[in-house]
């Protein structure tokens, strides 16, 4: 009886590693709870090494050594298996290369509304030396702020923004959305679907900006929902829309989309990760670095916020920005080249 009971658990065990490791198999990675969990491989890591290791003190008990060493190689294949897909996203890489005539800098950072100050934004955009910015839950006040601290400092940028229900005062942050550009780029305008909210995400906001003159990439500063419980329909929803603002031609998104890799599969086009644009930072050794929440370390948080391309643009570095400054996000930075 026991032994067919500690069969039937390790069957389960092996299936739930197996779901955990790679829902995307399964169909089940934009499904709850498995969406949840394999938001932080970091964290199922450090849980399949800690039944591990319990399992090899099970094994100590004669009574319980076959049901613990059958626990124990599920444990350490659903690892291995955990490390290798980490190994091949990046663990973090922390240095961009030397900017050149042709390269593109792109920051993203959800600043939780007003835990971020304009003067830390401009010095980060500084710092960075950033071309397009991305600012899910930015205000325009705020990013008119950084624009004239970047004014005195001989950065200038453009500042655009996407408010949802602009006739609500004092409504939250989350409804706001704010983009920088460099005058570099040429001019640049939002589009009028995302300005109204015909064509958007659905509950916070994501702007689409078109070049007046018809040259350069289309920027996508997106904001996914969260996928809470009562918002999986609504959050699967965005990020099919999301993967709809990367059709063949030059596109950049970049922003808070609430989503990791693993929930991308199925979106992708072409090698793709969302339509045709690709994952900026699984291509340069940056995959697993989280960027939510700040508060845990980066290995042990989620990468959700992303800065894609399409084929026009080859991913040359990428860069975690560390400690949040009191947002509960961390931002990131990618140099962009053209391709070819």
């Amino acid at each position: 009886m026991f032994r067919l009971l500690g069969i039937l658990v390790t069957v389960l065990f092996a299936i739930a590693t197996a779901v955990m490791v790679w829902p995307q198999f399964f169909r089940l990675e934009q499904t709850f709870p498995f969406a949840q969990i394999v938001a932080a491989r970091g964290v199922v890591l450090a849980a399949l090494l800690i039944i591990a290791a319990l399992s090899l003190l099970l094994l100590l008990a004669k009574p319980l050594r076959g049901f613990a060493a059958s626990i124990l190689i599920v444990a350490l294949l659903g690892a291995a298996a955990t490390g290798a897909i980490g190994f091949l996203r990046g663990f973090g890489a922390d240095t961009l290369p030397a900017p050149t005539d042709s390269s593109l800098r792109v920051l993203t950072w959800n600043t939780a509304g007003d835990a971020v100050s304009a003067e830390e934004i401009a010095r980060e955009i500084l710092d960075r030396g950033a071309d397009i910015v991305a600012l899910p839950e930015t205000t325009e006040e705020v990013g008119e702020q950084v624009a004239v601290l970047l004014r005195d400092q001989d950065h200038p940028m453009w500042v655009h923004h996407v408010q949802f229900q602009p006739d609500v005062v004092d409504g939250p942050k989350s409804w706001h959305t704010t983009v920088l550009v460099s005058p570099d780029l040429g001019e640049y305008s939002v589009i009028a679907s995302s300005e109204d909210g015909s064509n958007n995400t659905g509950s916070v906001p994501s702007a689409v900006l078109m070049p007046v003159d018809g040259e350069g990439p289309t920027i996508v500063a997106v904001h996914a929902v969260a996928p809470r419980v009562d918002d999986m329909a609504q959050w699967q929803s965005d990020l099919r829309w999301i993967a709809d603002q990367c059709p063949a031609g030059d596109f950049i998104l970049a922003g808070d989309f609430n989503a990791t890799i693993d929930h991308m599969a199925g979106l992708g086009v072409d090698g793709g990760d969302m339509g045709y644009c690709r994952d900026a930072a699984t291509r340069s050794g940056n995959g697993l670095s989280g960027t939510w929440p700040s508060s845990l370390p980066a290995l042990l948080s989620t990468p959700i916020d992303h800065v894609m391309a399409s084929p026009s643009w080859t991913t040359t570095g990428s860069v975690v920005i560390g400690g949040g400054g009191g947002s509960d996000h961390r931002g990131l930075v990618v140099q962009l080249e053209p391709a070819g």
